[in-house]
């Protein structure tokens, strides 16, 4: 009898729970007793809400807990006391690290060194666009998607136009919001008259001679005011540094971005051009005479079809974003904000769409160059308003004969 006891003392009984339909079973705690769940092959155990009762996991030592996906459920992170959240570090922009560290997120894009021994300064001064200003009229398009194709590239839709292929350079200015503007005016002045007239308007003729309407020069300005300017005051011709090209050529020398180069140092600090009512010498006609003008100016709306319509239909508009310091390492792939800190507000031009391993893109220029990410081009993400890029719009068409201003 004694040694039946003892060989049942000595047994091991594992209890599974049966369940009962309609019935849920509720742990009852005991005093001094820690209940420790013991893992069944196969079997994945579901936290059953019990009301007023909160579930704190206890650690089991070699046991690491995976958070098991319940549809319909979003877990909340709750407080626990003593314990402090510690994010995660971004390193300083414009560093290996910084590239290296977005890299790694693997992301739907690709980060390389665009700026090396530039300073800060100098790359937040490229920002100068001033956000939620004023208001053109807004233009609505009748479209579906249907309408559209799937992708679209002004350069290739209109080739007889080559300002449309063209990548300028703002130098140390915050005039993003003028280049982005002339180039999109630029654009639309050959595709409207079917590529019979090829001109570059220019960035410093409306850089410097646009007053409070636009802004502050190279200290930053309103897209929306530099259309309008156009077609009230119109500009004149005028192409890149030194290119002798057009009535007013940008003054600004662009300046080296990398290392070893053989342009200027760049620089943080830099004022606006004089506003000049004269040609450079040699160039006719006189400076009147050149003055190319808007006969419409206005702003587009924010849903991505319309976008896209007035592209397809007049050419490349003018869009905003919210610029981050992970933005100046993007090298390729359809950009989307990962990490860093805000920078400022930017203007570019918007050239077409398409998708990138089925992310739907904007494809987009840039006036920082072409050694600056896709030789001077980027894509971002289409269809969820990133960094606010379908929110401010804007463009316009041109007067038949663009020369007159009637």
């Amino acid at each position: 009898m004694r040694l039946l006891v003892s060989r049942l003392c000595l047994s091991v009984v594992l209890v599974m729970a049966v369940p009962v339909p309609g019935v849920t079973a509720v742990p009852v705690p005991v005093p001094g007793v820690t209940a420790v769940p013991v893992p069944v092959p196969g079997v994945t155990a579901v936290p059953v809400p019990v009301p007023g009762v909160m579930a704190v996991p206890v650690p089991v030592p070699g046991v690491t807990a995976v958070p098991v996906p319940v549809p319909g459920v979003t877990a909340v992170p709750v407080p626990v006391p003593g314990v402090t959240a510690v994010p995660v570090p971004v390193p300083e922009p414009m560093s290996q690290n910084m590239v290296n560290f977005i890299n790694k997120l693997n992301s739907t894009w690709q980060a390389g060194q665009n700026f090396q021994n530039v300073p800060f300064s100098y790359v937040k001064r490229l920002c100068g666009t001033f956000l939620n200003g004023p208001r053109l009229p807004k233009r609505s398009w009748s479209v579906t998607a249907k309408n559209l194709p799937r992708s679209f590239d002004s350069r290739e839709q209109w080739p007889e136009c080559p300002t449309i292929k063209e990548i300028r350079d703002q130098g140390s200015c915050g005039s993003c919001w003028a280049f982005g503007a002339v180039e999109a005016m630029s654009d639309r002045i050959c595709i409207h008259s079917k590529g019979q007239v090829n001109v570059e308007i220019s960035a410093e003729d409306l850089l410097s001679c646009c007053g409070l309407e636009c802004g502050n020069g190279c200290n930053g300005g309103y897209p929306s005011g530099a259309w309008e300017f156009w077609t009230e005051i119109g500009l004149v011709s005028g192409g890149l540094y030194q290119s002798n090209i057009g009535c007013r050529p940008y003054s600004i020398p662009p300046c080296e971005h990398h290392v070893n180069g053989s342009r200027p140092e760049c620089s943080g600090e830099i004022g606006t051009p004089i506003c000049s009512k004269r040609c450079e010498a040699g160039y006719s006609p006189n400076y009147k005479k050149d003055k190319h003008y808007g006969l419409t100016s206005y702003s587009v709306g924010s849903d991505i079809t319309e976008i896209m319509m007035e592209i397809y239909k007049n050419g490349p508009v003018e869009a905003a974003l919210v610029v981050y310091t992970d933005f100046l390492h993007y090298k390729a792939g359809v950009y989307q904000h990962e990490a860093g800190e805000l920078i400022g507000g930017h203007a570019i031009k918007i050239l077409g769409w398409g998708e990138e391993n089925g992310i739907p893109y904007w494809l987009v220029a840039n006036s920082w160059n072409t050694d600056w990410g896709d030789n001077g081009f980027f894509k971002i993400l289409r269809g969820s308003d990133e960094c606010g890029i379908e929110r401010e719009i804007v463009a316009g068409t041109p007067r038949r004969d663009s020369h007159t201003n009637h």
